[in-house]
């Protein structure tokens, strides 16, 4: 399963609210920033280098992966549903990353209403790519040749003709 890296990243103005207020994050060398099924403490931004999230299955076994790009914001899920992270994220050595408390962010979205709505763009966006990568066969038939698929069959229930 792979997702949508972009899918993490905010919008410019959303991310610059959030690096004035962020702490940074040792990343001399690899690094796990959060571990799947622990609670949420904060907020991550990968300011530059790489990070990666990836999900495991009940056996501790990766299921799927994805490379964040520069300005992803990690853990964003967990810290607004304050439920336990779905995935791990692990920054490479190197990797530029700041932190954000779980008090500071809840009084900068409490503190304004556009920021608050960029998050839910991003939440948004996570989700509709979860839901892209969820959809993929393994066959490698996107999600819209699927769609293709059933309008020409609704079209042709509808007319009452078959192809």
């Amino acid at each position: 399963m792979n997702f949508d890296s972009s899918a993490f990243v905010a919008e410019p103005d959303l991310i610059q609210s959030l690096r004035q207020r962020a702490f940074p994050v040792d990343c001399r060398e690899d690094r796990e920033l959060f571990h799947q099924g622990g609670d949420p403490t904060g907020l991550f931004i990968l300011n530059s280098g790489e990070a990666t999230m990836f999900l495991e299955d009940a056996n501790g076994v990766p299921v799927a992966m994805a490379p964040m790009a520069q300005g992803a914001l990690l853990g964003l899920p967990a810290l607004i549903g304050d439920k336990p992270y779905t995935m791990t994220a692990v920054a490479k050595a190197g990797a530029r990353v700041g932190f954000i408390t779980r008090n500071t962010f809840s009084a900068l979205m409490l503190s304004d209403p556009l920021l608050s709505l960029m998050i839910l763009r991003v939440m948004a966006a996570e989700l509709r790519a979860t839901r892209i990568a969820i959809s993929e066969k393994p066959s490698g038939r996107s999600h819209r040749s699927r769609a293709l698929k059933r309008k020409r069959m609704s079209q042709s229930l509808a007319t009452g003709t078959t192809n």
